[in-house]
């Protein structure tokens, strides 16, 4: 036979609501007490039921998560530490993966499986959130926000960070300039275009259409954004990614052509995953810390279902400015570079460096 709380109770000499308490780390029970009653359970091999649980305390202890697809790298450098910060608290993961073309669908957010719901991919004009919100769910943003919700959300200070990407390039020296940005539809794709486009404009550089390119944030619009730009009559001398995804797409297409990072191209993302890093991709970016963005979005849930009656809260991660080996100034014999030819005359080169990264966050 299954063993119960009640065989817990007798083995450690307390009553059974004290052994949910204490394995529920309730106050009101010693430490003492909670020690006997975890060396008992443990010795009589009793596991919780979370069914049981759910009933008494109205709680599954479970956190719905909508991610896009893993394969791309991104998300898997969001969700491990977002998993492990939830865990901290308590509470189970059930991942939920948004397709695009197929998407998530409602009921198991809406039937009362879930205590809450953290959502990754949401689009400016997404209704998801309005939907979570008029059925009473609990849920925090994380990276994106919808346009006239008002909830919890953790993002990048987006802006800021490709506002840096441009002082960087215009104090290099570059002017023709160009970006392979996220879709529109996106707050980081809209974000990070005006932050470049603005910071730019102020420099006194000029970002025509003809030099942007938007995309889906995967490597395919950095492969194909690159061979446009670059084949170009004046191609641009530095390229800015939305992402670090979109950046290495970028990259693999330099190789690829036999373009010289950063003799005679930079190139630049955002996000700063652990690929970056890599000795072979050795990108310069823009860095979020995405486990400090984890444990935010935890806290930010564990406290709404606390106090569902609160005033939305906003945190705003401050993004740093990470110089590797993909950026330089551009060329002096820049007429030499313009009528450099086919693309597959060019001869690659690796380049490599590194340097320290820097952290930090404001909460409003």
């Amino acid at each position: 036979m299954a063993v119960t709380s009640h065989d817990v109770a007798r083995l450690a000499g307390v009553s059974q609501p004290t052994v949910s308490r204490a394995l529920r780390d309730e106050k009101g029970v010693s430490a003492a007490t909670r020690r006997r009653v975890r060396e008992a359970a443990r010795s009589l091999g009793y596991v919780p039921s979370q069914a049981g649980r759910a009933l008494s305390t109205r709680r599954s202890r479970k956190i719905g998560v909508i991610s896009a697809e893993l394969s791309n790298p991104f998300y898997p450098a969001l969700l491990g530490p977002l998993h492990d910060a939830l865990a901290g608290h308590g509470y189970r993961t059930v991942l939920f993966t948004d397709r695009g073309e197929r998407p998530v669908e409602l009921d198991p957010l809406l039937d009362g499986s879930l205590d809450g719901v953290v959502l990754t991919t949401s689009e400016r004009t997404s209704s998801l959130p309005g939907e979570l919100m008029a059925r009473g769910v609990p849920f925090v943003m994380v990276n994106r926000t919808v346009d006239g919700i008002e909830a919890d959300r953790c993002v990048a200070g987006n802006r800021v960070g490709a506002a840096a990407v441009a002082e960087l390039l215009a104090h290099l020296g570059h002017r023709r300039v160009a970006a392979i940005l996220g879709p529109e539809s996106t707050s980081t794709g809209q974000e990070r275009a005006d932050g470049f486009r603005d910071a730019l404009a102020h420099r006194g550089i000029d970002l025509p259409p003809a030099r942007m390119v938007h995309g889906p944030f995967d490597p395919d619009t950095g492969r194909r954004g690159l061979i446009r730009l670059i084949s170009t009559e004046a191609p641009p001398t530095a390229v800015f990614c939305g992402n670090d995804v979109i950046a290495l797409g970028a990259l693999n297409a330099a190789a690829s052509l036999g373009i010289d990072i950063p003799g005679r191209l930079t190139i630049v993302g955002f996000d700063d995953i652990p690929m970056a890093a890599w000795e072979v991709f050795n990108l310069t970016t823009v860095r979020v810390d995405l486990p400090e963005m984890a444990r935010s979005v935890a806290a930010l849930l564990v406290e709404r279902l606390a106090a569902p009656d609160a005033p939305a809260r906003s945190v705003v991660l401050e993004p740093r400015l990470i110089m590797r080996g993909t950026h330089g100034p551009p060329r002096r014999d820049e007429e030499d570079y313009e009528s450099a030819g086919p693309l597959h005359q060019m001869q690659p080169r690796i380049v490599r460096a590194d340097t320290e990264w820097g952290r930090d966050a404001s909460r409003t």
